[in-house]
């Protein structure tokens, strides 16, 4: 991080502490326009945890059964934000009974006791834009049994962190913590009475963000699926809440969610879970589905890419396949090295999948997860597709750098199927090899064909692979295509090492097999899963081969076994954990 970058930080947050100390001016609203509808979706498991003091945040589990909230010494930043934001209001909310509801009180009021003169961390914007929309929408729930004292606190420290979001969205990052602290400030507006004002300059500046990070196909610069499904949740409870007092949604905000939309059904495979991609997990269960029909946009065909993303889908087999360019600038900042990776979900059971985020397990671990060998596609030589930007002292966040610059893609019929091909440059730099893809996934969704193509596109490309050829003393260049698997799937080696049999919980056999270019192996591998407290062991399918020349073709499948039912009676439940 630069020494300006440093210096604007402290400024910011310098600004932060300044309005949120003068925030303190502001008198208690007299109440609410309407009585609030909740509108957010938390988890019972997470929120019976929490009611039994077991504090998971950001990946870390505090056990504080005697202890406050507020008390709690904060094991990380993650931590610190996520209890600030109030996110597990949703949970609390979600249990609903006698102790939750006092538990999220002294909480709350507690919060306010010890932070809302103005002190802490939780006065940033997106925060406090995610804790004012968690308090409208559990009102109801907080003040039940709140005596006229209570009552007050929590109307005026409304009121403050309201007046504090008018001055204070701009410094907010543009992307989801600005949709954040926006969404917050448009909601507080229009639910307090006496804050209306505030609501219409928000609103004309939310429909300005729509415009500029929502782009034509309904897509955001940091092609993080779960990101996409928060915005639009933002975006489709300010328009419910525009809704609920008779008005109408601005035309640029509504766009937005319309094209959102199909974007996010493109994104959803079979299982009604997002696409792990670019720092972005499967959401929370239930979000998607609720955010798709709050916002009432009918679904249709998608047809091309949605969000960089292509997508397969037959008899419930869905594959998802990240096929453009990575993030850039800024935008990167989570972005991953997954070109050309893919997922593949049957039913209700995931299969293939990519490792995910490690952002909640440490440095160590986000850096792991954003490289391609943490995705299921090919890897030349223990290289990345693209490579994070070289940390710089004190440096937090590390761009995507030396990424693939061109992505071709075509879509056609074939004659079984839906064929799809794609292909990126991301090795040519390097070692003069260009990797494409075809995916063709058979109408009944019991077969996904794929062929591997390494190849030299040009001249210039030949040179540089004969570069690479004598560095390695003419052994060839070493390839590594990886299929990571869910923790739930059970996999070995089948027909003397020839092939891996793979059993899911639903009772269906899949079977790899390949064409005999490459070597086969099942090894370990890691799933990277948020809400956990470490990542979940699980296994990859590695077919391992050497380039020796200017073309290399491999070939493989993932089918279902002969003897699996074409309709599976999938009934098995899967209980909740917690790790």
């Amino acid at each position: 991080m630069s020494k300006t970058d440093t210096m604007t930080n402290q400024w910011t947050r310098f600004q932060n502490r300044l309005y949120a100390r003068l925030s303190q001016r502001r008198k208690a609203v007299s109440g609410f326009v309407g009585e609030p509808e909740p509108r957010t979706v938390g988890s019972f498991a997470r929120g019976r945890q929490l009611v039994a003091g077991n504090l998971l945040f950001a990946g870390f589990l505090v056990e504080a059964q005697d202890t406050e909230l507020w008390d709690v010494t904060a094991p990380s930043t993650g931590f610190d934000n996520e209890r600030h934001g109030f996110a597990w209001l949703d949970d609390l909310a979600a249990v609903g009974d006698m102790r939750a509801r006092e538990k999220a009180q002294r909480w709350v009021w507690g919060w306010i006791n010890a932070h809302g003169r103005g002190q802490g961390p939780g006065w940033a914007p997106d925060l406090t834009g995610r804790r004012v929309i968690r308090w409208i929408n559990h009102a109801i729930f907080l003040l039940r049994g709140a005596d006229e004292h209570q009552s007050r606190m929590f109307f005026r420290s409304l009121a403050q962190q309201t007046w504090f979001l008018s001055k204070r969205w701009k410094a907010a990052t543009p992307g989801l913590p600005r949709f954040e602290a926006l969404a917050g400030l448009v909601q507080a507006g229009l639910a307090l009475e006496g804050l209306e004002q505030m609501a219409d300059p928000a609103l004309r500046a939310l429909a300005r963000e729509c415009d500029s990070q929502v782009d034509e196909q309904g897509g955001i610069p940091t092609r993080n699926p779960e990101e996409l499904l928060e915005v639009f949740m933002l975006l489709s409870w300010t328009s419910a809440a525009l809704s609920a007092l008779g008005r109408g949604t601005p035309g640029a905000q509504a766009s937005a969610i319309k094209r959102m939309a199909p974007t996010l059904r493109s994104l959803r495979h079979a299982d009604g879970a997002l696409a792990r991609f670019h720092g972005g997990g499967r959401g929370v269960e239930g979000r998607l589905d609720q955010a798709l029909a709050q916002s009432g946009v009918r679904p249709h065909h998608a047809t091309g890419l949605s969000m960089g993303f292509a997508r397969l889908y037959a008899a419930r087999t869905s594959v998802i396949v990240d096929a453009a360019t990575p993030p850039k600038g800024a935008a990167s900042y989570n972005a991953h090295a997954s070109t050309l990776a893919f997922e593949l979900t049957s039913g209700r059971r995931p299969l293939v999948v990519n490792c995910g985020s490690g952002e909640s397990f440490g440095t160590e671990w986000r850096r792991a997860g954003r490289a391609t060998p943490s995705h299921s596609t090919l890897c030349l030589d223990g290289y990345s597709s693209a490579r994070l930007a070289p940390p710089t002292q004190g440096a937090e966040r590390e761009a995507l750098v030396d990424a693939p610059h061109e992505v071709p893609i075509d879509f056609e019929d074939a004659f079984e199927g839906t064929r799809f091909m794609a292909g990126h440059d991301g090795y040519t730099k390097v070692f003069g090899l260009t990797h494409a893809r075809t995916f063709e996934l058979r109408f009944d969704g019991r077969e996904l064909a794929c062929e591997d193509i390494l190849l030299t596109a040009a001249d210039k490309a030949k040179r540089q692979f004969d570069k690479a050829m004598d560095a390695s003393g003419l052994k060839g260049i070493a390839f590594d295509i990886r299929f990571h698997l869910h923790p739930d799937v059970d996999a070995a080696l089948d027909l003397g090492g020839a092939a891996v049999s793979m059993a899911l919980k639903s009772g269906e056999i899949w079977v790899f097999r390949h064409d005999g270019v490459g070597k086969l192996s099942v090894e370990t591998s890691v799933y990277l899963e948020k809400g956990r407290l470490k990542p979940r062991a699980t296994k990859q399918i590695v077919l391992s081969g050497r380039a020796m020349e200017y073309a290399t073709r491999i070939r493989w499948t993932l089918s279902k076994a002969q003897d699996t039912a074409y309709a599976v009676r999938d009934i098995h439940r899967d209980e909740p954990e917690f790790d």
